[in-house]
């Protein structure tokens, strides 16, 4: 009887001491991208998902959701998607988020950034980590940084190489107010569209010409929509952001939080060397299919400089004084 009773005590501590084995929880979280993986910005997003799912051991999946889907093709409600929960995660233009988070137009004021060293001089320093704090204030943790690149200006009428070459021209321009000023100082005739109504009406002459990166141009074919000249300006760069809804992020472990936040770092790391890395290829393959590039000089470009100032003071006190003049010192500084 007492051995009964110290095998069944000697089994029952053998149970309690042993550590119970359950299945990891998989999770799969939404990814909203305006442009799919035939551009570099949807390729961040993919690049992204995939570390994910390799260094979670498929335990984390992100499912990307490309052509801005989830808010039925109005990027510009992407932002407050995510903050109320309807999006988990995104990785998002600093243009499409300014309307929500004026901070972000720095990256759009007219002829601000000349490089790409000064580019990275405002995203990885004091600039980039005000605007960070300032998009994290609204209900989304900024993870990294990504980039769509310098947008260029193409038309069907001619040659552009000073501001008053573009009087009257009908240009297409994205949803964002500051858009709008920048071109109407130039003398220009600005139109707010999606891209998608952009392509039929540059085609049908209702508009002459469209701003991009070269890898929008590139890909979607802006050529085939009579656009047959291309003015190289760097007028403006627009930064992609890796981002998460706060609902959403305040619910994962920190390990978790650090597995996301590293492989968005990385991601974009990767799309950010291999967007540039190409360019001199993508405006190869746009010049031989006829379309005539024209770069700017010195002189041609502080035109229109000159002819911009006034879109500065209307928009440095609601984008913020400290945080231009942190971007303007860290780009002196390059």
């Amino acid at each position: 009887m007492h051995i009964k009773k110290w095998m069944a005590l000697s089994a029952a501590c053998l149970s309690l001491g042993a550590a119970p084995v359950f299945a990891q929880e998989t999770r799969e979280f939404s990814v909203s991208t305006v442009l799919s993986e035939a551009f570099p910005w949807g390729q961040a997003a993919s690049k992204w998902a995939e570390l994910v799912k390799e260094r979670s051991d498929g335990r984390i999946t992100l499912k990307v959701y490309p052509n801005a889907q989830l808010v039925s093709g109005d990027q510009t409600r992407e932002f407050s998607a995510m903050r109320s929960g309807l999006i988990d995660m995104a990785v998002g233009s600093t243009i499409n988020w300014s309307t929500q988070v004026p901070e972000a137009n720095l990256f759009s004021l007219p002829f601000l950034m000349p490089d790409n060293a000064a580019v990275d001089a405002i995203t990885q320093g004091k600039a980039g980590q005000i605007v960070f704090d300032a998009i994290e204030k609204r209900g989304i943790v900024p993870l990294a940084w990504g980039e769509n690149g310098f947008r260029e200006l193409s038309n069907s009428r001619g040659i552009l190489t000073q501001p008053a070459d573009l009087k009257g021209l009908k240009v297409r321009v994205v949803g964002s107010p500051l858009f709008l000023d920048t071109f109407n100082a130039l003398g220009a005739n600005p139109t707010q569209m999606s891209w998608t109504d952009a392509l039929p009406a540059l085609t049908t002459g209702a508009v002459d010409g469209q701003e991009n990166p070269l890898s929008v141009f590139d890909v979607a074919r802006a050529d085939r929509a009579n656009q047959k000249y291309l003015t190289l300006w760097h007028y403006m760069n627009d930064p992609l952001i890796f981002g998460a809804s706060k609902r959403v992020w305040s619910k994962l472990s920190t390990a978790d939080q650090q597995l996301l936040k590293q492989a968005a770092y990385d991601a974009g790391q990767w799309e950010i060397a291999k967007s540039r890395a190409e360019l001199d290829a993508t405006l190869k393959s746009i010049r031989d299919r006829g379309v005539e590039v024209t770069a700017l000089t010195p002189e041609q470009h502080q035109a229109f400089v000159t002819a911009t100032q006034g879109v500065y003071k209307k928009w440095i006190p609601k984008i913020g004084e400290d945080l231009v003049e942190a971007a303007q010192a860290a780009i002196t500084n390059r």
